[in-house]
Order: C-alpha cells, then sequence, then structure tokens
C-alpha cells in the first residue's frame, strides 16, 4: 500500500488538509460572490477566474515540471497561494472586498494552481516504488473527494457563523503543512548525461508528443467532450442552491458534500468494476448518470432529490475524471510525462473556463433550468460523438526506455545546439513487398515525430528499385540525441518489424548529417 511510504503517507495527509482548506475558498469565493454581485454570469465568473489561469499556464508548467527540480517549483507555488489566500481573507474581515477584487485573488490563486498540478501529479513515482503508482494515483483522487465531501460542509458553516474571510484564512494556514514535508523531503537529482531542455524548446517537444500519439489524442478528445458540458454543474450550482432551493451557505456547502460523498464512495469500488466492465463501457455509463444528474437538478423541486442527483453527479465525475488521467499517465513515458499531463489540465480547465461562462450566460437569457437541461443533452450527444474512439488495452504499452538505438559516433563532436541534423536509414526492399513496407513504416513516423523530429519521409531510388532510405530532420544535435534516449520498448517492436523487411547482409545503413549554414556574402566573394 503507499500509505506505508512515510513520505507519501506525510504528503497524503497534508494535502488532504490542504485541499479542505481549498474547497472552503471555493465555498466562500462563490457564495461571497453571491452576495456582493447576485448575477448568474458573475457567479460563473468566479469558476472562470479560478479555472483560466491553469488554461494559460498549463504548457509552461508542465515544461517547468520536466525541467525543473520539482520538489523546489512546488515549495514555491504553495507559498504563492498560501500569500493569495491570506490576503482575500484580510481584505474580506476589513471590509474592503469588492468583485473585481474577489475575482483578481481567485485568478492569482489560480496561478499558483496552474504551476502547481502537472508537477504534483508527476512526482509520484518519486514518492512510491513503481508498482504502487497506480493505487497512488486513485489514493490522491480520494484525498481530493474527501476533501470534497468535507470541506465544502464545514466552509458553509464557517461562512455562516464567522464569515466567508475565515475560510480564506484558514485557507492560507492548510497550505502550511504541504510546504513543510516537501521543505523536509530530501529529492534525489535525476542523473542525466544531457543539458536540461530550454522551456521553450520542452513545450514544443511536448506538443509535438501529443499530436503525433495517438493514444493521447484519444484521451483528450473524450475528456473534451465531457468537460465543455459537465462544467454546468460547477457554474450553476451556487445559482441552483440560492435561488432555486432558497439555501444558505450551509445548504450550498451541503450539496457541495454530496458531490463529494458520492465521489468517495465510487472509488473504492472502482478497482471492481473496471475489471468486471471495459474502460469504455465504464464511461459511457459514467457519462450517462451525469447527464441524469444534470437534468434532475434542473427539474426536481425537492432538496434532498436534488442533494442525491448531486450525489450521483460526484459518483460519475470521479469515475470520468480518474479514468481519463490514469490513461494519460499510461500512455506517456517518463520524459514527457508532466507535458502530457500539462495537456490534459489544459483541456480541463479550458473546458471549465469555457464552458462555466458559456453556461452562466445562457442561464442569465434563458432559465437556470434550461441551462441545466441542455447541459445533460450535450452531454449525451458528446457521448455520442467520441464513441468510436475507444480507450480499452491503450494502457498496454511497455514506455520503459529500451536504450537499444547506437548513440552515433562522430568524429568531432558537434556543438550540442548545431543543426538541424538530417538523419537517414537505408534498407534493402524486395520490390514485391514495397506496400507491406511502406504501411510498416507509418507507425515508425509517429515514433520519428513524437520522439523529437520536425519532418520525416521514406525515398525511393529511382536507379534501383530495391533500394529506400527513411530520412526525417532534428532541429539540433542535442534533441537527436534526446531521441536515442527516448525509445520505448513498444517502439522497439515496431522499428523491428519495420527492419524485418530489409534484406541485405548487413544492417541497415544509418547516416547522420550536419546541415551546413550557407556562406556570407563577404565570403562568396573570396
Amino acid at each position: 500500500m503507499p500509505l506505508r511510504e512515510p513520505l507519501y503517507r506525510a504528503l497524503w495527509i497534508a494535502t488532504v488538509a490542504s485541499n479542505i482548506g481549498s474547497w472552503m475558498q471555493d465555498v466562500g469565493a462563490a457564495w461571497l460572490m453571491t452576495s456582493i454581485a447576485p448575477s448568474p454570469v458573475t457567479i460563473a465568473l468566479v469558476r472562470t477566474a479560478s479555472s483560466l489561469p491553469i488554461f494559460l499556464l498549463a504548457l509552461p508548467a508542465g515544461a517547468l515540471a520536466d525541467v525543473l527540480d520539482r520538489r523546489r517549483l512546488l515549495i514555491a507555488t504553495q507559498l504563492w497561494m498560501l500569500v493569495a489566500a491570506a490576503v482575500l481573507g484580510v481584505v474580506t474581515i476589513a471590509g474592503l472586498i469588492t468583485p473585481g477584487i474577489l475575482l483578481a485573488m481567485t485568478f492569482a490563486l489560480g496561478l499558483g494552481s496552474a504551476l502547481n498540478a502537472p508537477a504534483w501529479q508527476a512526482i509520484i513515482p518519486d514518492l512510491v516504488p513503481q508498482a504502487q503508482v497506480t493505487n497512488a494515483v486513485a489514493l490522491n483522487s480520494t484525498s481530493m473527494n474527501l476533501a470534497r465531501a468535507i470541506g465544502p460542509a464545514i466552509g458553509g458553516l464557517l461562512i455562516a457563523t464567522a464569515g466567508p474571510g475565515v475560510t480564506f484564512l484558514l485557507n492560507a494556514v492548510s497550505f502550511g503543512g504541504v510546504i513543510t514535508v516537501l521543505y523536509r523531503w530530501r529529492r534525489a537529482p535525476e542523473p542525466s548525461v544531457l543539458p536540461a531542455e530550454r522551456v521553450m524548446g520542452a513545450i514544443r517537444a511536448g506538443l509535438r508528443y501529443v499530436r503525433h500519439t495517438p493514444p493521447v489524442r484519444m484521451v483528450l478528445a473524450r475528456f473534451a467532450a465531457f468537460i465543455l458540458f459537465g462544467s454546468a454543474l460547477w457554474s450553476l450550482l451556487p445559482a441552483v442552491a440560492r435561488f432555486e432551493f432558497n439555501r444558505g451557505p450551509g445548504g450550498y456547502g451541503i450539496m457541495l458534500g454530496s458531490f463529494g460523498l458520492g465521489a468517495v464512495s465510487i472509488a473504492t469500488m472502482l478497482p471492481r468494476l473496471r475489471q468486471r466492465a471495459s474502460i469504455d463501457a465504464l464511461l459511457a455509463a459514467a457519462t450517462l448518470v451525469f447527464a441524469a444528474g444534470l437534468l434532475t437538478l434542473a427539474w426536481v423541486p425537492w432538496y434532498p432529490l436534488a442533494d442525491l442527483a448531486v450525489f450521483c453527479c460526484g459518483a460519475a465525475w470521479i469515475s470520468l475524471i480518474s479514468t481519463f488521467n490514469s490513461r494519460i499517465q499510461a500512455v506517456s513515458p517518463s520524459w514527457v510525462r508532466g507535458r502530457a499531463l500539462a495537456v490534459s489540465i489544459l483541456v480541463f480547465f479550458g473546458g471549465m473556463s469555457i464552458g462555466s461562462a458559456f453556461w452562466g450566460y445562457v442561464a442569465s437569457i434563458w432559465t437556470i433550468q434550461g441551462a441545466l437541461t441542455a447541459a445533460a443533452a450535450c452531454t449525451c450527444l458528446g457521448l455520442l460523438a467520441t464513441r468510436h474512439l475507444r480507450l480499452h488495452g491503450i494502457d498496454r504499452l511497455d514506455l520503459t526506455p529500451s536504450f537499444h538505438w547506437p548513440m552515433p559516433q562522430p568524429v568531432i563532436e558537434p556543438e550540442p545546439e548545431r543543426g538541424p541534423v538530417v538523419v537517414t536509414v537505408e534498407y534493402r526492399i524486395d520490390p514485391a513487398r514495397r506496400q507491406e513496407f511502406l504501411e510498416a513504416m507509418q507507425p515508425v513516423s509517429r515514433i520519428r515525430r513524437r520522439d523529437g523530429a520536425i519532418s520525416w519521409t521514406v525515398l525511393s531510388d529511382v536507379a534501383d528499385r530495391a533500394r529506400y532510405t527513411e530520412a526525417f530532420v532534428v532541429e539540433s544535435w542535442l534533441e537527436h540525441l534526446r531521441q536515442h534516449a527516448r525509445v520505448t520498448r513498444s517502439d522497439r517492436h515496431v522499428l523491428d518489424h519495420a527492419r524485418s523487411f530489409h534484406t541485405g547482409s548487413e544492417p541497415p545503413v544509418v547516416t547522420h548529417y550536419l546541415v551546413e549554414p550557407p556562406p556570407t556574402p563577404d565570403r562568396a566573394r573570396r
């Protein structure tokens, strides 16, 4: 069990406390806005303000998580959020709060969350043995939903008795435990024979990986199809509690607590459900349950039944989100995991930002019931539109580095940033098997592009029907060296299959070329 690891256990406990504080903060901010600016659009903007920074900074944050020391990055972001929450609490208690200040400080907290999220998810393999990573990911989800079940209820009671400012200050205090555990952790540096990637280059490499990895794209497409419409619950739930059921902050907190209880309840059952049903069937069932919950929340006037609907939405939500998250991690090797998770976070919070603002606008020009009904219908349509993107079995890849690709041996070692580099691989192919060979090279193309190639092609010799040359271009010598370290064991099977068509007595010839810069005008004249 991951909790038997002392460091993971201490960080998990501190995280539960911090997450409780964050949910108290969310309840306080949303409810405070219903008091100082009671408009569905303005209330929905609170959710947008917390989500938009993560949408804007997800990619740089993912690159930083893969390039910088993750421990130090996490300490810095936790300190930033502590200060932002403390300032908001002091301003609120002093009676100086305005809608603009509330949105600005919520945005500041979102900035901290944006830089924190990819590194937080990416450190899990550093805290537990590899065999326990999946369970540790599930426990992290459980901690979030345990906090979701407790935090809103506590926040609602505190708002009713002491005001939202107190909840903001307690949230600031909650970051202290996480900072303490991280500060006492002496993380061993990861050895590397190559220099660390630069941030912009790392971002490009991450985007290139996602673009040329079909399993990642499938997960993200299904994720986006759900979150754009599922965000309606979060943007409209404060308005539902206040305006449809005439509930105070305690009632709103209870509704959020019901959501968290639903999430925690299903979290213990998910491993068994995944054994009995395919991933795609589980995702379809959870999506339909969530849509039914939205529809019930829209039209049922009885508060206890509305709480039950929110409970079911919580169970469906964690089933979907944890499944999407685990699939992303399962198809992303360690060198790019932070950036792949960052793109996933980008999809999540981008969908939350756009969806929250959109559904708040729909509710303002129509009705809350109409907006929730439309969101339920669109959720079902999103499931229908992405039904062909099947995720079952995509986690069976062996992403362990193979290190089977021999490192180049130049006569004179080029400067690391020298480039572009053109790599060619020459094959002898039976002309009768030409089509089979070209089909086998298509997945090779994805591997080359995913791992760093900016272009790729196969050339045939017009004077020799048996001679074919694979050619790809990499932006620098250092980036090509990184390609060698990025090839996985699953990739090796693909490359070996393509190479099996080679009929020559010697292995295919691999050649490296450096593109020479054109001569300057003065040199040309000389």
